[in-house]
């Protein structure tokens, strides 16, 4: 059986890789930045789809990887907490993915959810790729704290 989750990334990277310090630095501040001025414990977010195993198939935009894309990665409980969602989820995601592969990073929107500046209609920022897969209105205004907090509301 297919599970669906949003995965929200909650951890620091390891030291592994660490001679590459520029990239690490980069991606360790903007870790830091989202989850301060979004107040809450994660600053990035996938729709990770199961099959039964220990990896998932995690669509998203990723600053790390340049904008959207779909990957397949291990999800440990130790960086990411796991919000099931509805089975549907995995074919909206699919298409959307179709949709967008390769679209860049957006910088902006991601600027925006704190800013309130608006997005790019050709790039994606991470939560509102997953917003949108979600079919929430207004995917564009979530942040990963913001998205995390609506997918446990009851009512979804």
């Amino acid at each position: 059986m297919t599970r669906v989750y949003l995965a929200c990334y909650k951890g620091g990277r390891d030291w592994t890789g660490w001679q590459n310090a520029w990239p690490y630095l980069k991606a360790r501040t903007a870790d830091y930045l989202i989850r301060l001025f979004t107040r809450g414990p994660y600053s990035h977010c996938e729709i990770a789809v199961s099959d039964g195993g220990r990896q998932y198939r995690c669509y998203s935009s990723s600053v790390r990887d340049g904008g959207v894309r779909l990957k397949t990665m291990p999800l440990p409980s130790a960086k990411w907490d796991l919000i099931p969602l509805p089975p549907e989820t995995a074919a909206h995601a699919a298409y959307l993915y179709e949709q967008t592969r390769g679209a860049g990073y957006d910088w902006r929107g991601a600027l925006g959810t704190v800013l309130r500046l608006r997005q790019s209609g050709t790039r994606w920022f991470c939560s509102e790729w997953c917003a949108r897969a979600l079919r929430l209105p207004g995917a564009w205004t979530y942040s990963p704290n913001a998205l995390a907090a609506r997918m446990r509301q009851p009512d979804f």
